[in-house]
């Protein structure tokens, strides 16, 4: 049986296997050697996740998963007095809500491997351009320095697990226009901006031992096919 590389966390996890996203180039890549599993849901906040999670991940059945990426952070860092307040969650308590979003996994999957995902900077002025919701304040819902803050809550909570890591706020923001060219609307990804998200993911699960050359196909490729007796590849 392949093993499952689950996808868990918000829209921009929801959105990931959209053309071009980062979780369909996931699945293209391990199309021989891995099933790639889309759990997001958009607007959802580390607190929503932990009400949701054993429905999300039911116990029993299954083989564990070789992976699962936990990405959250993009509303739980909504400003409370802002017209996205309903999503918001104290920085304290999103580093607690993964703690315990990973604490769940684990008890439930030793072996695999969870790796935690910052929410990335935020364009503020697209964001006034691109509002979700009616915004009479004229002022963005969400702020880089905000994103900033929750970014480095995530990575002590990956750091406190002992857990590998992937900090797309500081990251993505070592591109010039970085802005424009990762994000579409201040907030959720452009192509450029998924395939960035997808080569990091690639590279820190390659780190983690999960890769191409460590996983097999589940069955036999053409250029193992034995061209005088095809069936023969088939006996074990």
């Amino acid at each position: 049986m392949r093993p499952k590389i689950y996808l868990f966390g918000d829209s921009i996890t929801e959105e990931s296997f959209s053309d071009g996203g980062w979780g369909s180039s996931l699945a293209n890549h391990f199309s021989r050697t891995a099933d790639v599993v889309l759990r997001g849901y958009s607007g959802y906040n580390t607190r929503w996740a932990l009400m949701v999670k054993e429905k999300v991940f039911p116990s029993g059945g299954d083989a564990p998963p070789a992976a699962v990426t936990v990405f959250f952070g993009a509303n739980d860092a909504s400003l409370p007095d802002r017209c996205s307040g309903f999503q918001h969650v104290p920085p304290d308590e999103y580093k607690q809500n993964l703690l315990s979003i990973v604490a769940f996994l684990k008890k439930q999957w030793p072996s695999t491997c969870i790796i935690l995902i910052t929410p990335p900077p935020i364009d503020e002025a697209a964001r006034l351009l691109h509002p979700y919701v009616d915004n009479p304040s004229g002022l963005p819902e969400r702020t880089n320095e905000a994103a900033g803050i929750y970014a480095k809550q995530c990575l002590a909570a990956a750091a406190e697990c002992g857990l590998p890591s992937i900090n797309l706020w500081e990251k993505m923001q070592q591109f010039p226009g970085w802005e424009k060219a990762y994000l579409r609307d201040g907030l959720h990804l452009t192509c450029n901006g998924n395939k960035f998200v997808f080569e990091e993911v690639v590279k820190r699960l390659k780190e983690e031992g999960i890769s191409l050359e460590n996983l097999p196909a589940d069955l036999p490729l053409i250029s193992e096919i034995d061209t005088d007796n095809p069936l023969k590849s088939f006996d074990n």
